[in-house]
């Protein structure tokens, strides 16, 4: 039965090691490697929307590297299932499409994109690539081993291979609080329990209304002990930006019992020296 992946997709467009080959025959049992079987069709949705999808083997029906989709910048292409579709990363517009299962195939739509121009070559060659090949109605094959591996054998033939990693809301088994922070463009000296000489982020949470814009009564600033996963501080750089806040589970002694991952980073500016 052809089912919506999850829920209808919701674009907001304002502004993942190549696939386990068959196990092989082996001489001897005792030798033989533990055949890791694929993941049955019913528990693809809950796979796939637990990780993100890192392309690492990109190959047309003949054999051939596709050096489009593999060139490019250090990050790989992305691919995330959540919202009733798919959202592709690391290229240069925020991309996405409707996208339905059924059993072992999956049916992506046109894909929508913003049109921000794209200076890096290689980037935007990639962004093509995935944008001529995604629509259309492919085989899709998971391995339930570690690393999760994804493979995407396409209706032209192309095989993608993508690496799986787990997401935030897997990890710490929520969907999290989304929160705003202003980080200001310098770290300030701050007492840490396992770092003597850590510098932390200076942070505020600041409120939007639902129009979008910027409340009064913007919380103190403050040290953040623990860094935002995804984010990159640059000193002398301001920030806001929206990120998912966390209660880590059972956290070890003198570890923080919240966790930060960016979500994106909504303004940036250098400030004046």
């Amino acid at each position: 039965m052809r089912r919506p992946l999850m829920l209808l997709l919701p674009l907001a467009l304002a502004a993942c090691g190549p696939s386990a080959p068959p196990a092989g025959t082996a001489s001897t049992p005792e030798t033989a490697p533990a055949a890791i079987p694929d993941a049955a069709p019913a528990d693809h949705t809950a796979m796939l929307q637990s990780h993100h999808w890192r392309l690492t083997d990109a190959q047309t029906s003949a054999g051939a590297r596709i050096d489009a989709l593999l060139d490019g910048p250090e990050a790989p292409l992305q691919l995330d299932f959540a919202d009733g579709g798919v959202h592709v990363s690391n290229v240069c517009n925020r991309m996405g499409a409707n996208a339905a299962l059924d059993d072992d195939r999956i049916t992506v739509d046109q894909v929508i994109s913003t049109m921000m121009a794209c200076p890096d070559e290689a980037l935007a060659a990639r962004e093509r690539a995935i944008g001529e090949r995604l629509p259309g109605t492919h085989r899709i094959a998971l391995r339930a081993g570690e690393p999760k591996r994804l493979t995407l054998t396409l209706e032209n033939g192309d095989v993608l291979s993508f690496d799986g990693r787990q997401t935030a809301d897997a990890r710490y088994g929520g969907a999290g609080e989304t929160v705003f922070l202003e980080i200001a463009p310098e770290r300030v000296a701050c007492t840490h329990p396992l770092m003597p000489e850590h510098r932390c982020l200076q942070v505020r949470e600041i409120q939007y209304d639902d129009e979008g814009v910027r409340t009064a009564g913007d919380a103190e600033w403050a040290p953040m002990f623990e860094d935002i996963e995804g984010f990159t501080h640059e000193d002398g750089v301001r920030n806001v930006v929206r990120v998912k806040r966390y209660q880590v589970p059972e956290p070890a002694a003198d570890a923080p019992a919240q966790a930060y991952v960016l979500d994106m980073v909504v303004e940036s500016e250098t400030a004046a020296r």
